[in-house]
């Protein structure tokens, strides 16, 4: 016997899995949302939030400090206890607003770790793995999500090896950190504490940070992080770590193994990935094997191998976004529901909150050519516009890429407010718009948003702020 029924379990109430349980419970089906945490998952109780809490309070006193050009000066005192209070204030603020919006969607909240038993039950445990009841269902949406990768000789301890969640939990800001990962967490972080006035150094195995943007964007990036008076090494391996007076050196060697360096700091922040989460659930139980990257494998519905059980989010593959997973979540109720819903070909931006920001969606113009295209691109360079003069950073520019016919594939945008900036281009790319409909549509000005407008109006040569291509 069961001590539960349900339509559906939602195993994981991150993005991914919320959204899943509350779009379905919008549809009038019985929705069950298991969580051993956190409802909010990862994002808003240790990344996305959080993160964006410290980065916007960062520059807030960054700026502060360096606004002397325009005529303000200021002596800014950073109360890290009081900014640490606030930031979980936001958390527990949003993950409040989960709970209440499931509840009035009529989704029932179960807390405790989801195991499959088989194909249609699953067990709830609690944190010391006694069984609290067993919950019977018609279908079942992996939404586990996703955890730090781990590297050999740097387990965290999370106080000397600390990973993101740890980073984003310090009651004190440290005088130095040592980052090993130059991607798009890593360098936020980085970014973050270097403008509280921490000494930061970034560790990278690769050539050049943020690998897999394009170059032209991540440029800005790396100009300003030098600005910033973080201190990046590239093609560097990090060996091993020992504990000094001061703190603790990592060790590195260069990735041709002919050079050995030193890197003191307080603390090191392992930041070199994710991995997925599939070894809490009992897979086996339902017939479910990852493939070789550790995701589960689903189809443009969002369903598995299996076809009553859905995954969605960071189990589900690349890229591990919030907003892909909420996505997802909302194709798998869709479907569950028994209407019309598809994942393919959906265009997904990717934003990096650096400084200056960073943000691309669909096409590059390589990534247009590679695919047999002949694409056309137009360019706004933000140094020409008056909005961001007025705001002090001129840094980057606005990209609008085109088919022959004029049909926007893509774009890329780098400066600030590029994570705004972008969901015009996203609708122009899954709307299949043309370049002339962005280019005739009227703009606010003085604004970011025209930098958007004149690049499309570029790739038609008639851009009035800029020279024409």
């Amino acid at each position: 016997m069961t001590d539960r029924r349900t339509d559906v379990l939602i195993v994981g109430a991150g993005p991914a899995g919320y959204t899943t349980a509350i779009r379905l419970g919008q549809l009038g089906i019985d929705a069950t949302l298991v969580e051993a945490d956190a409802h909010g998952g990862t994002c808003l109780n240790r990344g996305c939030i959080p993160s964006k809490a410290i980065i916007s309070a960062a520059s807030v006193a960054h700026e502060a400090r360096t606004s002397e050009e325009i005529g303000i000066t200021a002596e800014v005192d950073v109360d890290f206890e009081q900014f640490t209070r606030w930031k979980d204030r936001v958390v527990r603020r949003m993950g409040k607003a989960v709970e209440k919006l499931c509840k009035a969607n009529n989704v029932d909240l179960v807390e405790g770790r989801a195991v499959f038993e088989d194909r249609h039950v699953a067990r709830v445990l609690d944190g010391d793995g006694t069984e609290l009841e067993r919950v019977e269902f018609d279908y079942a949406v992996l939404a586990t999500g996703s955890r730090p990768v781990e590297l050999p000789g740097f387990e965290y301890d999370h106080q000397s090896v600390l990973d993101a969640a740890d980073a984003l939990s310090l009651s004190s800001l440290p005088n130095s950190l040592v980052v090993i990962g130059a991607g798009y967490i890593g360098m936020e972080l980085s970014t973050a504490f270097a403008k509280l006035g921490v000494d930061v150094t970034v560790v990278e195995a690769l050539e050049s940070m943020l690998p897999g943007f394009p170059p032209a964007l991540v440029e800005p990036v790396e100009s300003r992080a030098g600005e910033l008076g973080i201190d990046c090494h590239y093609e560097q391996l990090a060996q091993g770590w020992r504990e000094t007076d001061a703190g603790l050196v990592l060790e590195t060697e260069s990735t041709d193994g002919q050079d050995q360096f030193e890197h003191e700091a307080e603390a090191v922040l392992v930041a070199v990935g994710r991995e997925p989460v599939t070894d809490t659930v009992n897979l086996d139980a339902i017939g479910l094997e990852p493939n070789d990257d550790g995701f589960l494998e689903t189809d443009d519905q969002c369903r598995t191998d299996v076809p009553h059980v859905f995954a969605v989010g960071d189990v589900a593959g690349e890229p591990m976004l919030a907003h892909k997973g909420s996505a997802e979540g909302e194709v798998a109720a869709e479907v569950i529901a028994g209407r019309t819903a598809s994942f393919a070909d959906r265009a997904v931006p990717s934003v990096t909150f650096t400084a200056p920001e960073l943000a691309t969606v669909g096409q590059t113009v390589q990534e247009a050519e590679d695919a047999g295209c002949r694409p056309i691109q137009g360019e706004f360079p933000l140094r020409a516009s008056g909005r961001a003069l007025t705001t002090g950073h001129t840094d980057g520019f606005a990209r609008i890429v085109a088919s022959g016919d004029g049909r926007v594939l893509g774009g890329q945008v780098v400066g600030p407010e590029a994570s705004e900036l972008i969901a015009e281009i996203a609708l122009a790319v899954e709307q299949e718009l043309s370049v002339e409909a962005l280019a005739e549509t009227i703009h606010a000005h003085p604004t970011m948003a025209e930098s958007v407008h004149e690049a499309a109006a570029n790739v038609l040569g008639r851009a009035i702020h800029t020279l024409n291509r």
